[in-house]
C-alpha cells in the first residue's frame, strides 16, 4: 500500500510578514527612545526653577543629594511680581478697611483672583439722596487714592443702592443716583491724582443685591460703593 504523502505547512498570508516587521521595528524605535531618555537632573531642577518663579518664585528648601551634587539654586529673593504687588495691594486695602470700620462704616475686602474689592456701606458716606461724599469719607477716599494711584491698576467704582424707590427732583431713579455717587468719586480720584486712564465708574443702582431687600438690615448692605482694582494687566 503505497504511503500517504505528508502534508505540507500552510504558506503564511503576506500580510503577516509585513505585519512582523512592523512590530519589529517599533520595538527597536522605543528601545532606542528609551536607551536615549537619560534624565539631565541639572537640566529637570534648572525647568523646576523657572516654573517655580512662574507660579510665585517662593524659597524652596531640599536636601535632595542630587540638588546638591548639581548646585542647582532654587532660592529666589523676590517672589515673582505679580503676588507682590497683589500682597501689597490686599495689605493697603485691608488697613483702610481697618481705618474705616474703626469710624463705624461697614467694609470689606474680597479678593477674586485677577479682582480685588474694597466693599464699602454707603449709609455714612453720603447722605440720603445725595450724590456728594461726606467730609468725613473725602478723608478715606483721599488715603485710598494715594495708596493706589501709583500702583498703575485700573480701578473701577461701582456704586449700588437698595430698592426703595427715590424722590428727588435731581434723580429720576436708583440707577441715576448710583451713577452719579460713582462719578463723583471719579472726580475726586482725578482730582487726587489718578490717571484717568485707569478709572472707571458705573451706576448698578439697585441691581446685583448681595443681601435680600425686604429687611432694613439687608437694604443697609445693598447700599454700597465698590472699588474694583484689575490685576489682569500687571
Amino acid at each position: 500500500m503505497a504511503k500517504k504523502k505528508k502534508q505540507e505547512c500552510a504558506s503564511v498570508p503576506g500580510w503577516l510578514v509585513s505585519f512582523g516587521d512592523l512590530m519589529s521595528l517599533l520595538l527597536t524605535f522605543f528601545i532606542l527612545l528609551y536607551s536615549m531618555s537619560t534624565v539631565s537632573m541639572e537640566k529637570f531642577y534648572q525647568s523646576l526653577r523657572g516654573l517655580t518663579e512662574a507660579f510665585g518664585g517662593r524659597s524652596m528648601t531640599h536636601t535632595s543629594k542630587t540638588l546638591i551634587k548639581n548646585k542647582v539654586d532654587l532660592d529666589f529673593k523676590n517672589m515673582h511680581p505679580k503676588l507682590k504687588k497683589k500682597k501689597m495691594i490686599l495689605k493697603e486695602l485691608n488697613e483702610i478697611k481697618a481705618s474705616l470700620q474703626k469710624a463705624g462704616i461697614e467694609a470689606e475686602v474680597i479678593d477674586h483672583g485677577s479682582k480685588i474689592t474694597l466693599r464699602v456701606a454707603s449709609d455714612k458716606i453720603f447722605l440720603p439722596g445725595s450724590a456728594e461724599p461726606t467730609q468725613e469719607a473725602m478723608q478715606y477716599f483721599e488715603v485710598l487714592c494715594k495708596r493706589l494711584k501709583e500702583t498703575g491698576f485700573h480701578l473701577s467704582i461701582v456704586g449700588y443702592t437698595d430698592n426703595t424707590p427715590i424722590h428727588s427732583k435731581r434723580f429720576k431713579n436708583n440707577w441715576e443716583l448710583s451713577a452719579y455717587r460713582a462719578i463723583s468719586i471719579l472726580r475726586y480720584f482725578i482730582k487726587c491724582g489718578y490717571d484717568p486712564r485707569l478709572l472707571s465708574a458705573e451706576g448698578r443702582g439697585e441691581y446685583d443685591p448681595i443681601a435680600p431687600n425686604n429687611t432694613p438690615q439687608g437694604r443697609a448692605k445693598n447700599r454700597r460703593v465698590e472699588f474694583v482694582i484689575d490685576l489682569s494687566g500687571i
